[in-house]
């Protein structure tokens, strides 16, 4: 009988992508699959396409701020570990991997009761609420950083880097350029501000296009809505709102990368040794910000504070060109890149052993 796995995590696409990213691999190793995820998050729908079995649960979010649902969301809480614990122990995974959120808190924590091991993985460099309230059940957190090794236990931390898509080593610049209708040998610079687009770097790109464009092809991913329809047919120039399947050969087309510093988009410009620009959101919890001061100390990004951006674009993205053999040599030395590998090999290790006779 195939070993079983339950996966959890969620809340925004950070929390599922690198899940995905495992369930090939897990596939092939002969893994059962199950997803716990929430009722209405985002998990639902990115884990459709994917045939496994989804099981939703309550779930309310941990806040360190007034709110008056924090005199609800504690009830919730409750009713997701009284439904994780039940499923799990009907189901009897032989592990429980969480890439955090929310919701990955009762799941772990009903593991935990059941003597079902999980392992956890933190993106960022800091760790968030929920995996904080998960390490103690955890037998180990995998991380991103150097950095974040030191607010982990020492027995349980394991410096990974995070899954990444299998497909998105499988580019075709040829095919890339083409989608972009780029018909010259210019380099190409990519420019990415998320799934719901980074306007401050939309608004610098487009502001200095007439400087950068008789050096570089661009593809820019504004995000959704955020298409500026006055530009569409600028030589040069090619703007997608959001790519899917084809994002895989726009990687393999651009030379160097503009990018905000979100945890899941930098690991991917590491694995795919993209030379690259980080911008950081400069609101939030200060997680960005972090990323990129990590990865520039590292040697893998020059990092550029968004508020700098309009006026050291230019001077910047000629610079990471120029010395684009310096940030891929470094990049290929990294361990993070072979992250999936390394997770896997924890799953098998720390799983429970199948029981005789089932």
């Amino acid at each position: 009988m195939s070993k079983k796995i339950v996966l959890t995590g969620g809340g925004t696409a950070g929390h599922v992508t690198p899940n995905l990213a495992l369930i090939p691999h897990l596939r092939e190793a002969g893994y059962e699959m199950y997803y716990i995820g929430s009722i209405n998050g985002i998990e639902k729908k990115l884990i459709a396409d994917f045939g496994i079995p989804y099981l939703e649960i309550e779930t309310g979010k941990l806040r360190r701020y007034f709110d008056p649902q924090n005199f609800t969301d504690p009830f919730r809480v409750l009713k997701g570990f009284n439904e994780a614990h039940h499923f799990l122990k009907d189901y009897r995974p032989n592990i429980v991997f969480s890439k955090g959120g929310y919701v990955g808190v009762p799941v772990v924590q009903a593991a935990a009761m059941l003597h079902i091991p999980s392992i956890i993985h933190e993106s960022d460099m800091t760790p968030g609420l929920a995996n904080k309230l998960c390490t103690p059940f955890a037998k180990k957190v995998c991380c991103n950083f150097p950095e974040t090794m030191s607010d982990l236990p020492a027995s349980k931390a394991i410096l990974t880097g995070t899954p990444i898509r299998e497909e998105l080593f499988h580019g075709d610049p040829a095919k890339g350029k083409e989608l972009c209708g780029f018909t010259d040998d210019k380099p190409v610079l990519m420019v990415i501000g998320g799934s719901l687009g980074a306007l401050s770097v939309n608004k610098a790109v487009r502001e200095r296009l007439p400087e950068l464009l008789p050096e570089f092809n661009i593809i820019h991913l504004c995000g959704k809505d955020k298409m500026d329809n006055l530009m569409l047919t600028i030589p040069g120039y090619k703007q997608f709102e959001y790519v899917k399947e084809d994002l895989c050969h726009l990687y393999a087309a651009a030379d160097v990368v503009v990018s905000r510093a979100g945890a899941n988009a930098i690991c991917e410009l590491l694995a795919l040794k993209k030379p690259n620009i980080l911008v950081p959101l400069p609101t939030g919890r200060g997680d960005q910000k972090l990323n990129a001061k990590s990865f520039q100390q590292q040697g893998y990004s020059i990092e550029v504070e968004d508020d700098y951006l309009p006026d050291l674009l230019v001077e910047k993205v000629h610079e990471l060109y120029r010395d684009r053999q310096k940030y891929i040599d470094k990049m290929a030395t990294s361990s993070q890149i072979t992250s999936t590998s390394i997770i896997m090999d924890l799953i098998a290790k720390e799983e429970l052993p199948e029981k005789p006779g089932k």
